[in-house]
């Protein structure tokens, strides 16, 4: 089975996915009601994801974390992560999963806490903010209500509405849930992470250099800089080549075909990844199989 991972918001809105969506300039909202019992997958998050389940459950994994959201809870997720999702029917119910994404941009947020004139953290209050589950309340339950409409004419709804109703949701969360306050504040901090433990946790994951420099906290340079004094190699020739000794040790381990291996070693074109592989090994990955 194909384990491509989906880059998300842009590929919720396309085929086979089609979800419906409100966009703004700053993000896009999407709704999704899913008739099934239970969906596996994958995406990358390119934006903040703030995720309120209304009937369902909605498991979320990174690395090691795991975060359960079940009916009326929410969770606030940073970007330029991985997340492996399992979406599912609660028992009795009519096989329904119903949840709200919001996929909030760095601008956006800044924007907010200027208007709604927030002070920075001070010393005593900026300790890292554990990301959990929490229950969503009336208010935020009609709030969510009153966004359904738009959905079915989501064409003739003006931007600026949108980011009114964006505005609505930032302060009806920040005024009833300070922590969630304090995550949102901590979302544009940077900090400089340990690279070995960020490349090694994404080194099968289809990241790019500028989102692995994004994660360590550091600009694109000074990951390249910092990298190659650690690894003595520049990381795009390091990471390929580990990904395609990877890659290697499934088809003479495992009963997998070479489009499973390519995606599961973090490739994302077929072709492109066999040409690599012959250029490395000398011979082709089908020559496995």
């Amino acid at each position: 089975m194909e384990t491509k991972i989906v880059r998300v918001p842009q590929g919720l809105t396309s085929a086979p996915y089609n979800q419906k969506s409100l966009k703004f300039k700053d993000l896009s909202v999407i709704e999704s009601c899913v008739f099934s019992d239970t969906r596996t997958g994958t995406m990358f998050l390119e934006d903040h994801l703030l995720l309120f389940v209304l009937e369902g459950t909605y498991k979320a994994r990174h690395g090691r974390e795991e975060y359960t959201v079940r009916k009326n809870q929410m969770v606030l997720l940073k970007k330029a992560v991985v997340i492996d999702y399992h979406k599912a029917a609660e028992p009795g119910q009519d096989s329904r999963v119903e949840y709200m994404m919001f996929f909030l941009k760095d601008d956006l947020l800044k924007d907010f806490i200027k208007i709604a004139d927030i002070k920075s953290l001070s010393t005593d209050e900026s300790a890292a903010v554990p990301v959990s589950v929490r229950e969503v309340n009336e208010r935020l339950l009609k709030y969510l209500d009153s966004l359904k409409p738009y959905f079915s004419e989501s064409e003739k709804i003006e931007e600026n509405l949108i980011r009114l109703k964006l505005l609505e949701l930032l302060f009806d969360l920040t005024n009833t849930d300070q922590n969630i306050l304090a995550q949102l504040l901590q979302l544009n901090q940077i900090s400089r992470k340990n690279i070995k433990a960020i490349v090694e946790e994404n080194l099968l994951n289809p990241v790019s250099l500028n989102e692995l420099a994004y994660l360590s906290g550091r600009s694109l340079s000074s990951f390249k800089r910092d990298f190659q004094a650690l690894y003595n190699m520049p990381p795009s020739q390091w990471i390929r080549e580990q990904r395609l000794e990877k890659a290697k040790d499934l088809l003479l381990n495992k009963s997998m075909s070479v489009t499973d291996v390519c995606y599961t070693t973090g490739f994302e074109n077929i072709a492109h990844f066999s040409r690599l592989f012959k250029s490395h090994f000398g011979y082709s990955p089908s020559s496995h199989k």
